[in-house]
């Protein structure tokens, strides 16, 4: 039986639709909501402005609170409680570093923009291939 269930969204739809299918599928499981912000990219970006911030820890879930709002609205459709945690780097390894904690682990079959798959690489693959717990992935 799966009692604890992580889920990686990054603000993308197929994102959204992986939360459901864990909350669907695992309706009786401890869900956690993993997003993953400050990931390398073309520009370093959104890496070096939290790394700059007077308090990058706020900065961190300013630009992580999008998902989060997201996440806990689609947790309230199910009338479901979800933990929700953020971290930095990049998005494949942190999932697979928090993994082991998990029964399970939920992602979206891609998710960013072109470019962020081109720069940063396929993160459900690098997840499906090293994780070392089961791994479904939502398209």
């Amino acid at each position: 039986m799966v009692s604890q269930v992580l889920v990686a969204m990054d603000g993308s739809a197929v994102a959204e639709q992986a939360l459901r299918y864990a909350l669907d599928v695992h309706s009786a499981a401890d869900v956690t909501v993993l997003t993953v912000v400050g990931e390398p990219s073309a520009m370093f970006g959104e890496a070096t402005a939290i790394a700059l911030a007077d308090d990058p820890g706020e900065s961190m879930l300013e630009h992580a609170r999008p998902v989060l709002e997201r996440a806990q609205a689609i947790a309230a459709e199910y009338d479901a409680e979800i933990a929700t945690e953020v971290d930095t780097g990049h998005p494949a390894r942190v999932i697979l570093n928090r993994s082991g904690e998990f029964d399970t682990v939920v992602v979206g079959s891609h998710g960013g923009t072109l470019a962020d798959r081109v720069f940063v690489g396929n993160v459900a693959r690098k997840v499906v291939d090293q994780s070392p717990v089961p791994v479904t992935v939502v398209r």
